[in-house]
């Protein structure tokens, strides 16, 4: 900030201004306007250099009201602290100067030893004030940019540990990236054509986010299971599909940085991604909209990314007939909206499976 060192006088009589500029040149630098007119020229050439403006209220050309009404429309009266000198004592002046924003008034004639305190104190306080909301700048930005690092860096814990239970399960590197993708195409459809949901794209950051850790409990699933080729026998199948509860401990764990809201979408779309809509999923049994729509997206891009991902030990779809096979309800039960947000989403699904080798899906 560049420092203020300039005292602005706006006087019409030659003889005050003299007197006051006096009383301030060893102090300051001292800039002086015979009317407002003026005084106004010099704010607009070197208001940044002027630490308080001492105006005359009866001037002419324009007056020191008219100062005042273009200091506020130009944001300069939090910046600059205005002292009315005048010989108008009456209470209607005095309250009409402190509600356009005087900071004090200073009658005629003038007491040099009051008028330099008044002075003084005014600017001491706008400069303390001054750089108390510089530091709360500076903090902010601070602040802003420990929260970006601390996201980017969430960010490449969550795509990690997302990508490593991928890994486990013998799921293409591009697995979690592809659903991310794949669940932003989704909600940002969901959320034109629903406005009802009141997804912002805060919200919808959180939960493509949080997508990334929907299979995060395969961790703790036996390799033997997670790459098995043949049929799993019941009590396997049981507890591969503890995978939805396992994630939900490890996310126990991390406690994910103490936000509430990011840590539910990621406990709901660990737990509830294999809830069916109607009620045969998995663990809860849940049906209907017992499962939040959020959840019910994410589970039909998990479905998705299934049949069109290359898979050592399967052959993927093409993506319309993946599409025809979710819809038509072969790859289980899902919600209305989940349907309609594949609809509406179909292409953009179509151009990312077919170029996926030419764009990226960051």
């Amino acid at each position: 900030m560049s420092a203020r060192t300039t005292i602005l006088i706006a006087e019409d009589v030659e003889i005050n201004r003299v007197i006051l500029k006096e009383m301030f040149k060893e102090q300051f630098k001292v800039a002086e306007a015979e009317n407002g007119q003026v005084a106004i020229e010099y704010l607009e050439n070197s208001g940044k250099q002027v630490a308080c403006i001492l105006l005359d209220l009866n001037m002419p050309v324009k007056t020191g009201f008219d100062v005042m009404v273009y200091m506020k429309e130009q944001g300069m009266m939090e910046q600059i602290p205005i002292i009315l000198i005048t010989g108008d004592d009456s209470k209607e002046t005095e309250e009409m100067a402190y509600n356009f924003g005087a900071s004090d008034i200073i009658y005629k004639p003038y007491i040099e030893r009051v008028v330099m305190r008044r002075v003084k104190n005014v600017i001491d306080l706008y400069a303390h004030k001054n750089r108390m909301e510089e530091l709360v700048r500076e903090k902010t930005l601070q602040v802003q940019e420990q929260s970006r690092m601390l996201k980017e860096t969430n960010e490449m814990i969550l795509d990690g540990l997302g990508r490593i239970a991928g890994y486990k399960a013998d799921e293409s590197k591009e697995h979690t990236k592809r659903i991310k993708k794949f669940t932003r195409i989704m909600l940002d459809n969901a959320a034109e054509s629903h406005p009802e949901l009141e997804l912002n794209e805060e919200e919808i950051d959180m939960i493509v986010r949080a997508s990334a850790l929907h299979d995060i409990g395969k961790l703790g699933i036996p390799d033997s299971i997670l790459t098995k080729y043949g049929q799993l026998t019941p009590e396997e199948e049981k507890l591969l599909q503890s995978h939805t509860t396992i994630g939900c401990e490890i996310l126990d764990d991390f406690n994910l940085m103490g936000n509430q809201q990011f840590y539910q979408y990621c406990y709901d779309i660990c737990r509830h991604h294999h809830e069916r809509w109607d009620g045969k999923g998995y663990p809860d049994k849940l049906s209907g909209d017992e499962i939040s729509p959020t959840v019910q997206i994410i589970s039909l891009v998990d479905a998705y990314e299934e049949l069109v991902a290359e898979r050592a030990y399967s052959t993927p779809y093409t993506h319309d007939l993946a599409v025809e096979s979710i819809l038509n309800g072969e790859q289980g039960a899902f919600s209305p909206l989940a349907l309609e947000c594949l609809e509406l989403s179909s292409e953009e699904f179509r151009k990312l499976v077919e170029f996926s080798d030419k764009i990226s899906l960051l």
